[in-house]
């Protein structure tokens, strides 16, 4: 619970988009981990009291920093348009949304958990929303094209945005020589038993993730196509 606010003690002059700016670079710098008021409070100067004058608690603080983040990937979709097809702007978005989610993975557990607070996440679920309405679906299979898109960016974003291993982290083993040594690991094994594994190896060893991403993206778009009954 916040603490009191004493009437007769002068409020240290910050501003709410100071306060919302300091906790986006705290997350970006250290995750949701080093986000506490303290932390907070020590970066903008003041006490943690004065952080109260602005936001209720962390989740709230959460929301809001989502939402300001938001607003960078809102202004990058500004360009989507009727001019293309819906499939080609559907594509736009999850991009634009996973390409900023990948850069901030704490992005993914927030998107529009509060839209009372997060204006802009509910203004980009409806953009998203009026795209797939263009392909003149019933209104459960548009909730659920829409939920397939979010999902699908979501997830693999947040999967893919996790920090890597402390080897790879501290730059002792390159990126790809690790990926590597995942990949030898399996082909080691039993091809009788992991006949799957052995198929995909070679292809796993030295992917690029945003390749990953958009092979599966189409794969999707691919599906909504079908089901719209748009040629390809």
């Amino acid at each position: 619970m916040a603490p009191e606010r004493p009437a007769n003690r002068r409020r240290v002059s910050h501003s709410l988009e100071a306060v919302v700016d300091a906790a986006v670079a705290l997350l970006d710098e250290s995750g949701e981990a080093a986000l506490t008021f303290r932390a907070l409070a020590a970066r903008l100067g003041g006490g943690v009291g004065s952080i109260y004058w602005y936001v209720s608690n962390k989740d709230e603080l959460l929301d809001r920093a989502t939402d300001r983040v938001l607003t960078g990937v809102l202004t990058q979709i500004q360009s989507v348009d009727d001019t293309e097809g819906p499939i080609d702007n559907i594509r736009t978005i999850a991009v634009t949304l996973f390409a900023a989610i990948a850069e901030r993975p704490w992005l993914a557990a927030y998107f529009l958990r509060n839209t009372t607070i997060q204006a802009n996440g509910l203004v980009f679920y409806e953009r998203l929303g009026e795209e797939v309405m263009r392909l003149n679906l019933s209104p459960r299979r548009t909730f659920h094209t829409v939920s397939a898109v979010l999902g699908y960016v979501i997830g693999v974003a947040a999967d893919l945005g996790q920090d890597p291993p402390a080897e790879v982290l501290d730059g002792s083993v390159p990126a790809e020589d690790y990926l590597r040594t995942i990949a030898d690991q399996w082909r080691a094994l039993d091809p009788t038993d992991f006949p799957f594994m052995h198929y995909i190896v070679d292809e796993f060893d030295g992917h690029e993730d945003i390749d990953q991403f958009r092979a599966g993206l189409e794969l999707l778009l691919d599906g909504i196509r079908l089901e719209a009954g748009l040629s390809r």
